[in-house]
């Protein structure tokens, strides 16, 4: 059995620039993405999503190709699409489908 993979925790902060900094100082992360209203931290083993609450509810994410069997998928703005859905505690887990991989030349 093929386990699925996480691919980041959101966190809801107050401040973008400010949690950014602070992940920066104190630990050894990448920024993917930095905007206003989000930012993507990469660790060695997975991603750390600061959202605002306006935007998105904290959240976990795990991928999946067949995320559309969840629910309609929104598109993302990164090529990515998703679902939120509940799990029987009501915390709100993001079912995430990447963009297939174009081989051809």
């Amino acid at each position: 059995m093929q386990l699925d993979t996480l691919d980041h925790v959101a966190i809801q902060v107050d401040d973008i620039d400010k949690a950014v900094g602070w992940y920066m100082q104190n630990f050894k992360v990448e920024v993917a993405y930095h905007d206003a209203s989000w930012a993507l931290l990469n660790f060695a083993n997975t991603s750390l999503a600061l959202v605002v609450a306006s935007q998105h509810p904290p959240h976990f994410a795990v991928l999946r190709d067949d995320a559309a069997n969840f629910g309609p998928l929104s598109p993302h703005r990164d090529g990515t699409a998703s679902v939120y859905i509940k799990d029987p505690a009501g915390n709100d887990v993001e079912v995430l489908k990447r963009p297939q991989k174009n081989n051809r030349k």
